[in-house]
């Protein structure tokens, strides 16, 4: 797990921590899906959640609603998609509703953070 690299983070997540045990373990489970594939995305907080980004450009985030987390990705739109998780009918963006940490695994919801990630690589 890496740290959180401002303080704002770190009291989003102690807040989450101390009010919702499973919202806190799926914003760590998330947060780990980024950086363990760039190291160096950045996180901040925005829009009253998680978001990453490289350099200026927003890559994604995770927002939490009363009855579920979104997962959102900035170019969703062109993500493959052969689980249709994805959400969303906007030009660009698409997000992956879940409810738990289990929905995570199930909904494959690394592959589309990696390819998310690798798109934004290969167009910078």
């Amino acid at each position: 797990m890496k740290d959180f690299s401002t303080q704002r983070i770190a009291g989003f997540m102690m807040d989450l921590q101390s009010t919702e045990a499973e919202r806190y373990d799926m914003a760590l489970k998330i947060r780990d899906m980024y950086f363990n594939v760039d190291p160096d995305v950045i996180e901040d907080i925005k829009y009253g959640g998680l978001v990453f980004s490289k350099g200026q450009r927003l890559i994604g985030g995770l927002f939490f609603y009363q009855s579920h987390a979104s997962i959102e990705f900035s170019e969703g739109a062109s993500l493959s998609d052969p689980d249709s998780v994805l959400e969303g009918k906007g030009k660009l963006r698409r997000h992956i509703k879940v409810t738990s940490c289990e929905d995570i695994q199930n909904k494959n919801v690394s592959s589309y953070v990696k390819e998310s990630l690798a798109q934004h690589l290969a167009s910078s």
